[in-house]
């Protein structure tokens, strides 16, 4: 149920928080420690408590639902605006289940750390108060946030679950803490309601961990635990009017998803696996690929076609948000940065056949889509007395000499004309990028893959794959999104896929290794050869920072996914060359940037304090 740790995670222990980033689990088996002479029968104790460890060890694995990894939510952000508006449903469907939702009179936000630091331009505040409205980001109605949230400040009233109306000044009630977080981590959020007396009802802290994933205080566990917590069901508050027995009464939508959920929890995986390197030799074991490993473990939450459709529906939001950034009739970008964009200009380019029509003109601008390119080194080296003309500016000013245009001739003639390379293929691949991270920056509906920051790089290579070298789209999609989903759960356990905690090699970088493995896996690579490419796509990200200017998930985030899928591509190359034998696992890269983003300071993990946040000037 929600709230509760998943059945997998209760078999190995209980688990003890020892502050931030460091964490201990003690597992039920006692452990004696090592003496210098121990009897047979210590002996035997010990194998036995050794082997209940690892027993109970097998069983904290990777696996998380494809369907959680890749959620349809809004933008911009998944941590700062997808999970703020989870928590915010979360806490008033508590007060619902607790029948003190009607005593409420007024709340109190408080948003922690990277929340508030980046907060304004990831519209954190926005997202967390359609959450507290009732609303979901899987349905909002994104065209009406902005006018709901205004109305809230000419009003200054909230309607909590959409249902209840309580008085609410947004500038009062809602503190940004900006120099403040909560020791579990740095996207913490804390709601707290009172009666008509004052006195405080309820309260609970919630954290955003990325992704889209929620989780509050009690659910904090060790590091590299699952946790499914997507829906709205979550275990219920305590409080002066309630018990944890509470009966909860909810309608038949609800009872629905909190019985998907616990059926969900309640469920092992059918292949587990907590590493790339099991995952392989299971691949190789079970003679599976790894799409097909992450297929088998789907079919024990959900049934067969319910799988399929699943994942074509999340094609289908991914596909769309190409077509609407690309089609988008918006001239900028919301925001003081004054953005434009560029996919549609970009994909009009394309469509009108700027590569020209073949033969000697391939790759080379059609001479009605670029400038007349002056002959500037003829004109450089052309001589003139004309004193008159260069004093009105007619010619440039020089400080050549003769000598100097002279040992010019023959080396440098004349200018080339101006050339591109024809690789359409690739500009198409950066322009789905940047039209998926557009409709992100302006509030549309985009899938978390694996998280909102970097929505672009998935949606922009299956595309591309899609486009220009799929033979069976359908296998393909179901291949390209299963294999890319075990590579991000193995990171989710491994590290992390939250920028506040990794920067964006926690995001971009992720989401690189993610489409690496996947465009290997549908390119036809081995097992081996797909693990091999999504170390690469991470390797090369390692130490990637996330330094959003203004706040805002635009600069430099929109070209950044941009090159995430470029690199991809590129990295999957690399690997289908070799056969899958390399010199770094993905597990060390993983372990890497885990211990990458524990050391990277805190003004470069998503809070606008260091990088292009503080050397871009907002004009």
């Amino acid at each position: 149920m929600r709230g509760a740790v998943h059945t997998n995670a209760r078999e190995i222990g209980m688990v003890r928080l020892v502050g931030y980033g460091r964490r201990e689990l003690s597992t039920t088996s006692a452990m004696p420690e090592a003496e210098p002479q121990r009897s047979h029968q210590n002996d035997k104790s010990a194998e036995a408590a050794d082997k209940s460890t690892a027993e109970h060890e097998s069983t904290n694995h990777a696996v998380v639902s494809t369907f959680d990894l890749f959620s349809i939510g809004v933008g911009p952000s998944s941590s700062h605006t997808v999970g703020p508006m989870r928590a915010g449903k979360i806490f008033a469907q508590d007060l619902v289940d607790h029948k003190i939702l009607s005593k409420v009179a007024s709340i109190k936000i408080d948003l922690y750390g990277s929340l508030a630091l980046t907060g304004i331009g990831h519209g954190t505040p926005n997202a967390t108060l359609m959450g507290l409205e009732g609303e979901m980001p899987e349905t909002v109605p994104t065209e009406t946030i902005i006018a709901r949230v205004e109305a809230m400040y000419e009003t200054n009233t909230i309607t909590l679950n959409g249902t209840h109306r309580i008085r609410f000044n947004p500038d009062k009630d809602m503190t940004l803490h900006y120099y403040e977080s909560l020791p579990q981590h740095p996207n913490g959020m804390r709601f707290t309601v009172f009666d008509t007396n004052g006195d405080m009802l309820a309260t609970n802290e919630y954290f955003s961990i990325g992704g889209g994933f929620v989780v509050n205080e009690k659910t904090q566990v060790a590091h590299g635990e699952n946790v499914f917590y997507r829906d709205t069901k979550h275990e219920p508050m305590y409080n002066s009017s309630s018990s944890p027995s509470s009966k909860t009464e909810c309608g038949p939508l609800e009872q629905a998803a909190m019985y998907e959920r616990t059926q969900q929890d309640l469920v092992t995986a059918a292949l587990p696996f907590r590493t790339g390197k099991d995952l392989i030799e299971m691949c190789e074991r079970e003679n599976l690929s790894i799409a097909e490993v992450v297929f088998l473990n789907e079919l024990q939450w959900r049934g067969r076609d319910d799988v399929v459709s699943s994942a074509y529906r999340i094609w289908n939001v991914m596909d769309d948000s190409i077509r609407r950034g690309c089609l988008s009739t918006e001239a900028k970008l919301p925001g003081r940065l004054n953005v434009s964009r560029r996919a549609p200009r970009l994909y009009q380019n394309l469509m009108r056949g700027i590569y020209g029509p073949g033969g000697s003109n391939q790759g080379q601008l059609s001479q009605t889509q670029s400038p007349a390119i002056t002959d500037g080194i003829q004109r450089m080296m052309a001589k003139t007395d004309d004193k008159h003309a260069i004093a009105k500016g007619e010619l440039p000013q020089t400080l050549l000499t003769t000598t100097q245009r002279t040992e010019l001739t023959g080396v440098f003639n004349k200018r080339r004309p101006a050339r591109r390379l024809l690789l359409p293929q690739l500009d198409y691949l950066s322009v789905y990028a940047i039209a998926v991270n557009e409709e992100n920056a302006a509030g549309g509906r985009v899938v978390t893959a694996p998280t909102n920051g970097a929505a672009g790089v998935i949606p922009a290579v299956l595309k591309y794959h899609l486009e220009f070298l799929s033979e069976d789209p359908s296998r393909d999609i179901l291949e390209f999104l299963f294999t890319s989903a075990a590579i991000g759960m193995l990171y989710k356990r491994g590290a992390s896929i939250s920028a506040a905690e990794m920067g964006c090699q926690g995001e971009v970088g992720v989401a690189c290794s993610m489409s690496a493995a996947a465009f290997a896996a549908v390119m036809g690579g081995t097992p081996a050869q797909v693990e091999n490419a999504a170390e690469i796509g991470m390797e090369h990200n390692l130490g990637l920072t996330c330094d959003p200017v203004d706040g805002l998930v635009q600069i430099p985030c929109i070209e950044r996914n941009a090159l995430g899928a470029v690199k991809a591509v590129t990295a999957a190359q690399l690997a289908l060359q070799g056969d899958g034998s390399h010199r770094v696992s993905l597990d060390q890269v993983i372990e890497t940037m885990r211990q990458t983003g524990q050391d990277m300071m805190s003004k470069y993990k998503e809070t606008s304090q260091g990088g292009l946040a503080v050397n871009v000037p907002i004009c």
